[in-house]
């Protein structure tokens, strides 16, 4: 295989720190770690001053076009044609329209398609809009999960031998910590260990609404049910949650963190009795992964990508009854010898994903379309 210029576009890490921002920095990482016989040029906003170019044949190109801009594909394209790329890496799935031989686009979830009425009205627009053109202009696509690519299949028609499925991972930080190391993580959040854990932002398609109503259902049939925390950021359409807490009076028993410090999580991870994650829809679920790989227990939906994710080593419950959630946490909470088996089989199923591994069949399309 002879060498190629690739590109790769991390705009999106100038706005945000966690989701498809994390997904570019760890692959952008483990590229470097992988492969130094290509030469890769990563696409940052001007005002980004950190430097995702960890390695020699990694070099940076400053952008003015902002990510999410309603005329990106046009004007982003002027900037890519002056760099020379072969393959060009759409990891926010939205491509420019010209400037590169071949591109790729990652699909992490066609959430907007499925709930439309979840989102706002600008959010709504940019999404439709996008979608469609995006997978006709891409050479190739990258589903994050089977239920994904399934979604590209059923829903915009996409022809099965343009979609590869290729798996995320949780970032080596993630991992089983020494509780000493817990305990001092979580004082500084006034934290106990023991809690109930929620890691993801604070929208509807995260189901909250219903995973209180089970929880306030499980403090009525038992007393010393533990704290309830939602660690994440806010982010549209989430006042129900508030309106939730309230009207169930569990003020005192569920804590909101705003945007925890992002090294904080492997022990906010590591501190809790399991993980909570009823969502209505994941094209992955990231949090599912990176608690199993801390060791910590899962209750996850048993809708689109959760289970594949999950497999055997959690307990899937049903989104949309609030009885079967409670009794999935009541479950886990008071059978110890269900939590070790979890955390056990948890930490198996998390070693079969890796970003060296992701990198890998990555790269390896890169090559693909670089030959073609």
């Amino acid at each position: 295989m002879g060498a190629m210029r690739t590109g790769i576009d991390a705009r999106l890490l100038h706005y945000q720190a966690g989701g498809i921002s994390q997904y570019t920095r760890q692959l952008v990482n483990a590229l470097a770690r992988l492969d130094a016989d290509n030469s890769y040029v990563i696409l940052q906003m001007r005002q980004h001053d950190e430097e995702i170019t960890p390695a020699l044949n990694f070099q940076r190109a400053p952008c003015w076009t902002p990510a999410h801009h309603r005329l990106e594909r046009w004007s982003l394209s002027l900037e890519v044609a002056l760099l020379g790329l072969e393959v060009f890496h759409s990891t926010d799935f939205i491509p420019p329209a010209t400037g590169y031989r071949r591109g790729i686009i990652t699909v992490h979830d066609l959430n907007f398609l499925y709930f439309p009425e979840l989102l706002t009205p600008e959010s709504r627009r940019h999404y439709a809009d996008q979608i469609a053109w995006a997978v006709r202009r891409a050479d190739k696509i990258i589903a994050v999960s089977e239920a994904t690519r399934q979604d590209l299949i059923e829903r915009l028609h996409v022809p099965e031998r343009r979609i590869a499925v290729i798996y995320e991972a949780a970032a080596p930080a993630f991992k089983p910590l020494p509780p000493a190391d817990v305990t001092a993580t979580l004082a500084r959040y006034a934290l106990a260990p023991g809690y109930l854990l929620f890691v993801g932002t604070l929208e509807p398609r995260k189901n909250l609404p219903a995973v209180l109503t089970a929880y306030a259902r499980l403090r009525e049939r038992r007393a010393d049910v533990p704290p309830f925390v939602l660690a994440g950021r806010k982010g549209w359409l989430f006042q129900e949650i508030f309106t939730t807490v309230a009207r169930l009076d569990l003020a005192r028993d569920v804590r909101f963190l705003d945007r925890p410090r992002r090294e904080d999580f492997p022990a906010l991870y590591g501190g809790a009795s399991a993980l909570v994650l009823a969502s209505r829809y994941e094209g992955f679920g990231l949090p599912v992964l990176e608690a199993m790989q801390c060791g910590t227990p899962v209750v996850a939906s048993n809708r689109a990508a959760l289970p594949e994710i999950t497999g055997d080593a959690g307990l899937l419950i049903d989104p949309d009854e609030p009885e079967s959630i409670a009794a999935a946490l009541e479950r886990i909470l008071y059978d110890g010898a269900l939590r070790d088996d979890l955390r056990e089989r948890g930490l198996a199923r998390a070693a079969r994903f890796s970003w060296t591994r992701t990198a890998r069949e990555t790269l390896n399309q890169y090559h693909l379309l670089a030959e073609t």
